[in-house]
């Protein structure tokens, strides 16, 4: 019997601090907010900033490393959709936590025509609630956001299949810039 009872409690102790873990300070928040501020290097040594892409619509993209399998199939895909996000006025910009000689390395190898940022700290991967720490070893988690001309978060991405990602997020940007046309103005 008291092991039947010890059993529950570890079973609801266990679910608890699940749930407690998915409504932790900033889990899920940034749909539809205005998107954290960054000021990051590229792979170049140019720093970005958010406001950089205001009046455009920017796909921001967190990715674990560089080189790595899915990243790179994630990052090609990106690149070779490149033509389709820009007629949708879209700049795509990659983050990880990878230095800027790793991120300039990879982005010669693949030919990507857009900026990798280096968040070493982790620090906007956190504000994205992007950051994944394994206490030792920590991670960008994969995750996109489409950043609304107005700086404001249109849309997020937390389950992602590389393979097809890039075509999901032109699809969204679409669907999103429709809607914005539509969208009566606003009162004054």
């Amino acid at each position: 019997m008291l092991k039947l009872m010890l059993g529950g409690l570890a079973a609801l102790l266990l679910v608890a601090s699940a749930v407690l873990w998915m409504l932790r300070p900033g889990a899920q928040r940034l749909a539809g907010g205005a998107a954290p501020d960054f000021a990051l290097p590229d792979q170049d040594g140019q720093t970005h900033h958010l406001g950089d892409y205001a009046g455009r619509w920017l796909v921001l993209y967190f990715y674990p490393r560089d080189d790595t399998p899915i990243c790179t199939q994630e990052a090609c895909r990106f690149r070779d959709d490149i033509g389709i996000l820009g007629d949708l006025n879209a700049a795509v910009v990659g983050v990880s936590l990878n230095d800027t000689r790793s991120h300039a390395d990879f982005a010669r190898k693949h030919q990507l025509p857009f900026p990798l940022l280096s968040d070493p700290e982790g620090k906007t991967a956190a504000a994205y609630d992007s950051l994944l720490n394994l206490g030792l070893m920590r991670f960008a988690r994969r995750r996109t956001f489409i950043i609304a001309p107005d700086g404001h978060i249109a849309a997020r991405f937390d389950k992602i299949d590389p393979a097809s990602h890039a075509q999901e997020v032109a699809r969204t940007l679409r669907t999103l810039q429709q809607t914005a046309r539509q969208a009566p103005p606003p009162a004054r």
